[in-house]
């Protein structure tokens, strides 16, 4: 479903991937870990267009997507959720949720603004409130299910639980699986391994820049040198 191989990306002068390779099978969950400043961010905004990118390949089912501008990538079905929580401050609820409406692909059901409120009964609640007097877990909430209404074939999420409270945690973790289980393949980047590991169908680790791992969750838990050399080993347990 999406193919990235040997992507170069910079801000500027600062070069912060160096050949990023991965594969992301259709209707699977993969997590992208690692410490912090290693590229995971950076590859998701590659992805969809909105860091400079020098060389390599993002493919979408076989189409070739790098170099084209972030709309037309969104439209070859990839949806993005980025961890800045992104909502339009001085637009409702429903509002925010009615911009990001998109006709389904071919053969596929739409999301509808119903499902999201499902999704989140406290969103439903706040329908008629600016978005931003929301907290940070319902922004979190509200960018999510706008992504989702575009009917992406492809989500990114970036980091999706940072400074959300347990019990928000554990729901949007439900909802990711949801989700994945209509058909919608996750390229997630996650900073809480246990998270990771629990959710995902493959999970790979980012070193310098580069996929330094590649395997399922179990492949990993049981590679202590992958765990020692590239992720905090406390995380890692």
């Amino acid at each position: 479903m999406l193919e990235v191989s040997n992507l170069h990306a910079q801000y500027g002068q600062s070069r912060i991937l160096h050949g990023v390779d991965l594969t992301i099978p259709a209707g699977e969950i993969v997590s992208l870990v690692g410490r912090n400043g290693v590229g995971r961010s950076t590859t998701l905004k590659a992805i969809v267009g909105l860091v400079q990118t020098s060389e390599g390949s993002v493919r979408v089912s076989g189409t070739e997507l790098r170099g084209k501008r972030t709309f037309e990538i969104i439209r070859n079905g990839i949806g993005y959720v980025p961890e800045e929580r992104d909502v339009f401050h001085n637009l409702t609820v429903e509002e925010n949720l009615l911009l990001g409406v998109r006709k389904p692909r071919t053969g596929t059901r739409a999301w509808t603004v119903g499902e999201m409120f499902e999704f989140f009964p406290g969103l439903e609640r706040r329908r008629l409130s600016l978005a931003g007097t929301l907290s940070g877990g319902e922004q979190q909430m509200l960018t999510l299910c706008r992504s989702l209404l575009g009917n992406p074939a492809i989500l990114l999420i970036d980091e999706p639980t940072e400074g959300l409270a347990p019990l928000i945690v554990e729901r949007l973790v439900e909802v990711i699986r949801e989700i994945r289980n209509r058909g919608v393949t996750i390229l997630l980047v996650e900073q809480k391994m246990t998270i990771a590991l629990s959710i995902s169908d493959r999970v790979d680790v980012m070193g310098y820049g580069r996929i330094v791992f590649s395997g399922p969750p179990a492949e990993l838990q049981d590679n202590r040198d992958v765990q020692r050399r590239w992720l905090e080993v406390s995380d890692a347990a």
